[in-house]
């Protein structure tokens, strides 16, 4: 018998069997780290299969075990977009950090729901030094995937990421879980184990190849290649550590989230712990560390997370990282090396930065000849001198950076450094001012502010100019084209000039171009943050954006009292943005910047954007169940657009519950508390109509 396609029904259901019984074992090797068969058996089924597909090609399909190869090479990525954001988390450094941590979130729901919350639970993941990506399934079968890019766009990996073992082409059936029927987001780490990196790394050398630096460079350059059988040839692995959009089912807890996954298919550390209170989280956190150099891949510290789901969706996010997890870094590594000569660099706001050059020295994998001395006073507390043997770190694993002296290896006849009094680019006296530890250059005009003002204000959380780095910044400073941010939204009249410069030509001066025209529509925030603006960071340029609507608003402010009514404007913040606007040259810099086409998209207004009149303003839903008609995310939005608030959980402050199929506790919770419920036809009807009775 054969089917419509002419091959045989029996063939077609013997390689169906092969491919299930690869992704069974594929399960049991990579998640579950206990193989059933030996690699000689494996690799038995898979030429097996290989054969059938290479007689029977309408077998082969994308999702096949045997398309693990790679595909041919793309000219570039495409778009990802993740919905919800992959937003970053917050560090700690020190237990009294993480402490407060939990604390704030306690603040939080005193001042957001009135009420306390103790006995909070915690689950403990160790941090992978790899990179972020998502996976998205539909029915069960992986569909595509992205890298994390700024959190709401990243690229679009898909073919490399079908190379990586590890992640299952399909999820598997077990125990007494099934896989979500329609919609599932997964969100984890990419990385490559030590062994995995050092064999690399053999190859390469002998095949007179560049080294990786260390594992989470090779897992990342490897995860970027544009041909797919490079990554396919690398050694890569993948942990997943939760999720984004899912739909179809829903979780009471992190620890059964991660559960779940692992039933689904997906490796999961096997070093999470269930904690009953934060004690326990900070004791899983000391574990870690003390295994740190055991175990066969990099961690850089431990992420803990608030267990319940419910307390997760009540404490929501930042603009930037989740309020219910933290990231509880390791102290960075240490290595000794000796000061060759103390140097100092300018940066945007003139402050003048001493910095270390050293012989060269690997930390943490990396080689590091430079590092940070901070200011004068850093300078004299650990007493750093040319010639004297120091420990060096890498702040957060980063950033290199001077911890101290070993004095009994300190030379004869050093001095004491002190950081000179005039600006070692303009030669304009430096200042201090009172209560700040900076010295900073006062003139303006310092070719080394305006340059490091004009790669800040490009820079990607700022107007995100692709293409205009350091090194570009430089040159078109160098060759006079630019003297001022304004100075970039004017280079359109100067193409031909441009194209002739070293390492330029048409196509990357068009590139360049283009991102300038689309800079001039970037956000009014990116804007705000792009000004350099003293004490002004990505948050609050938020803030200010959505409290203000434009520029011109913000800049018609008076006095600092005015802003210190905003929630989140200390003091020192609002003299600092005062005296940013009240300044003539700050002023003149906006205006030419407006002038030259800039253009910053003001905020969308919901109900977060304190809109009263908004039809929904001052009403809290909870949503709850399955909706038909769309995700419970479009929902959220749909109640946010007009003024709606959306809780995670079921009080007397809540004014409407809307139930879909299997709604489960917090509709029965609304019952008891009196609290009105909407079937889906009633939300439906709201959204339509824009009132509620």
């Amino acid at each position: 018998m054969s089917n419509r396609k002419g091959l045989p029904f029996k063939i077609r259901e013997h390689a169906e069997k092969l491919a299930e019984y690869l992704h069974h074992h594929n399960y049991r090797y990579y998640a579950l780290d206990d193989p059933e068969i030996s690699d000689a058996e494996y690799d038995c089924l898979m030429r097996e299969l290989q054969e059938l597909e290479a007689k029977y090609p309408s077998l082969i399909n994308s999702n096949s075990p045997t398309q693990r190869v790679g595909a041919a090479p793309v000219d570039a990525f495409g778009v990802f977009e993740h919905d919800p954001p992959m937003r970053s988390l917050e560090n700690a450094v020190n237990e009294g950090e993480v402490r407060e941590f939990q604390e704030r979130a306690r603040r939080y729901f005193r001042q957001t729901y009135d009420r306390e919350v103790d006995g909070i639970r915690y689950v403990v993941e160790p941090k992978l030094d790899g990179l972020a990506i998502e996976l998205i399934y539909r029915e069960g079968r992986f569909e595509s995937g992205g890298t994390r890019g700024d959190g709401t766009i990243g690229e679009d990996i898909t073919q490399n990421l079908r190379t990586i073992k590890g992640i299952p082409l399909r999820l598997i059936r077990s125990g007494d879980v099934s896989p979500v029927s329609s919609y599932l987001a997964v969100r984890g780490e990419v990385y490559m184990d030590l062994e995995g990196f050092e064999r690399l790394n053999r190859d390469r050398l002998e095949a007179e190849e560049p080294l990786f630096a260390n594992p989470r460079n090779a897992a990342a350059g490897s995860l970027r290649q544009l041909d797919p059988r490079i990554t396919a040839a690398r050694p890569l692995k993948i942990c997943v550590y939760g999720i984004g959009r899912i739909e179809d089912h829903s979780f009471e807890s992190q620890s059964q989230l991660l559960e779940t996954l692992h039933k689904w298919g997906f490796p999961v550390s096997r070093e999470w712990r269930k904690c009953a209170d934060l004690d326990e989280a900070i004791e899983q956190y000391q574990h870690l560390l003390r295994v740190r150099e055991e175990v066969p891949f990099e961690m850089d510290g431990a992420v803990i997370k608030m267990d319940s789901i419910e307390l997760q969706e009540e404490l929501g996010f930042t603009s930037r990282a989740p309020r219910w997890a933290i990231a509880y870094k390791f102290p960075p590594k240490q290595e000794h090396t000796v000061v060759e000569d103390i140097v100092v660099q300018v940066g945007r706001t003139g402050v003048l930065t001493p910095v270390a050059v050293l012989k060269p020295v690997r930390v943490g994998g990396v080689e590091v000849s430079r590092a940070t001395l901070h200011n004068q006073d850093e300078v004299e507390k650990k007493d750093v001198r040319v010639g004297d043997t120091v420990v060096v770190q890498r702040a957060g694993d980063v950033i290199p950076e001077v911890v101290a002296v070993i004095q009994g290896k300190r030379p004869a006849k050093t001095a004491p450094y002190k950081i000179p009094e005039n600006c070692p680019v303009c030669e304009t006296p430096a200042v201090r001012d009172s209560g700040e530890s900076a010295v900073r250059c006062p003139n303006p005009a310092c070719p080394a502010v305006v340059r490091e003002g004009i790669r800040h204000f490009a820079s990607r959380g700022a107007m995100d100019i692709e293409g205009l780095g350091e090194k570009l910044v430089n040159q078109l400073a160098d060759e006079g084209f630019v003297k001022e941010p304004a100075d970039l939204f004017k280079l359109k009249g100067k193409r031909e000039e441009l194209i002739k410069l070293d390492r330029m030509g048409e196509k990357k001066v068009d590139n360049l171009l283009a991102a300038l025209e689309q800079a001039k529509s970037q956000s009014l925030a990116r804007f705000i943050f792009a000004l350099g603006i003293r004490h002004v960071g990505v948050h609050l340029a938020e803030v200010l954006a959505e409290k203000f609507g434009s520029i011109e608003a913000l800049g018609e402010i008076e006095d600092a009292d005015s802003l210190m009514e905003i929630h989140e404007v200390g003091p020192q913040v609002a003299q600092s943005i005062v005296d940013f606007f009240h300044h003539s040259g700050s002023r003149e810099m906006v205006d030419r910047l407006l002038k030259a086409g800039v253009n910053p998209a003001p905020p969308q207004r919901n109900a977060t954007s304190g809109d009263a009149g908004a039809p929904l303003a001052g009403k809290t839903f909870v949503l709850t169940g399955t909706l038909s008609s769309r995700s419970r995310n479009e929902a959220k939005a749909a109640l946010e657009a007009l003024g709606g608030r959306v809780s995670g959980s079921v009080s007397k402050k809540t004014d409407f519950v809307v139930a879909g199929e299997n709604p489960g506790s917090k509709r029965e919770k609304a019952e008891k508390l009196g609290v009105p419920i909407l079937s889906e036809d009633d939300f439906d009807r709201v959204l339509a109509e824009k009132q509620i009775s």
